[in-house]
């Protein structure tokens, strides 16, 4: 069990479909079946891949019931171990009532015409997450997205608007110790999907952190600081380019820096690589072999990525994107140096 980040433990709520089908979101569920098979990758982020530390819900099994009964589980899970860090993950639609100043998440039995009193409310899931007396709670909230919401047959009545979690519902869930809270966005604000549908942007490069693409040489884990970092820089990046849009994450914590994940399985990044570090690439006898090299690997990539057609692994996407990265920055490098 060393080998593991044994005393991890998510739940996982991707909505999905809800059973008014005009609200449904799909990609919320791939969000989550991506994001669990990252966490228990044994050479990932290495959380036991057993139902006593990950469980995972999504489209009919996301109601009202079964995700209040999952924050119970969770709050046993960290009365029983006292090292427990702590995972929440939403993923759906959320909507504020102007009227009475409350935000609901809108999980798979909600009833339009009856939001107040079908749909989570943000006090509920509050008062819920605070019974968890864990050490390290990290709860991420990806609730206003572009599509799904704006684009349904109905609306949401009358003084109900679709955005992002607000401030104050922020503030409050991250009330006590050893909280920290996660949102894709802001404001009015939407979380976008990938174009070419795989998953939103947000969980792309929450993926990417995970496996590493923030953290240093030396580092053996994956640190809450390393995450905020990366998406910080990552997601308004892609949500300009990809969509044309704004997209800014947010993130509010109670505590100080924490682990969140096993680096590469706990292997983590050696201290001296035999990869040169892109910062300190100065030379023609660093930088010429090292872009030769990332384009062989780039190249061999692209001949598994199309052996698969249109269903490329969510994984190899993100290596290809990574080393797309690298040979792009390798590049610039060459040719700033006046190599060519």
């Amino acid at each position: 069990m060393s080998n593991h980040f044994a005393h991890g433990y998510a739940l996982l709520i991707g909505v999905g479909r809800t059973a008014e089908s005009q609200y449904s979101l799909p990609v919320t569920v791939k969000d989550v079946q991506a994001l669990k098979t990252v966490l228990t990758d044994p050479n990932l982020c290495a959380y036991v891949d057993d139902s006593e530390h990950i469980r995972l819900l999504q489209n009919q099994q996301t109601t009202r019931s079964a995700i209040l009964d999952g924050l119970t589980w969770l709050k046993e899970k960290a009365a029983a171990d006292r090292d427990a860090t702590i995972v929440v993950f939403y993923s759906g639609h959320g909507c504020f009532d102007l009227s009475s100043q409350c935000y609901y998440l809108l999980q798979h039995d909600f009833n339009s015409t009856d939001i107040a009193n079908t749909a989570l409310s943000a006090q509920e899931f509050t008062q819920a997450l605070r019974q968890i007396q864990a050490k390290r709670l990290w709860v991420v909230i990806d609730s206003c997205h572009a599509e799904g919401m704006a684009t349904s047959k109905g609306e949401l009545p009358a003084d109900f608007i679709a955005t992002a979690l607000p401030k104050g519902v922020v503030d409050a869930l991250k009330q006590g110790e050893g909280r920290a809270v996660f949102t894709s966005s802001r404001g009015n604000q939407v979380s976008w999907i990938r174009p070419d549908g795989t998953m939103s942007l947000y969980t792309y490069h929450l993926i990417e952190a995970l496996r590493g693409a923030a953290n240093q040489p030396g580092d053996s884990k994956v640190m809450l600081s390393n995450l905020m970092n990366h998406l910080g820089k990552t997601v308004p990046e892609s949500a300009r380019t990809q969509r044309q849009a704004e997209q800014t994450p947010f993130f509010d914590t109670a505590m100080e820096d924490f682990p969140i994940a096993m680096l590469r399985g706990g292997k983590g990044l050696p201290s001296s690589t035999t990869i040169p570090d892109l910062q300190i690439m100065t030379d023609q006898q660093v930088v010429t072999p090292a872009l030769a090299r990332a384009k062989r690997a780039l190249a061999i990539l692209e001949e598994q990525a199309a052996s698969f057609g249109i269903r490329i692994p969510v994984d190899l996407q993100i290596e290809l994107e990574e080393k797309r990265r690298q040979v792009t920055e390798l590049e610039s490098r060459h040719q700033r140096t006046g190599l060519d």
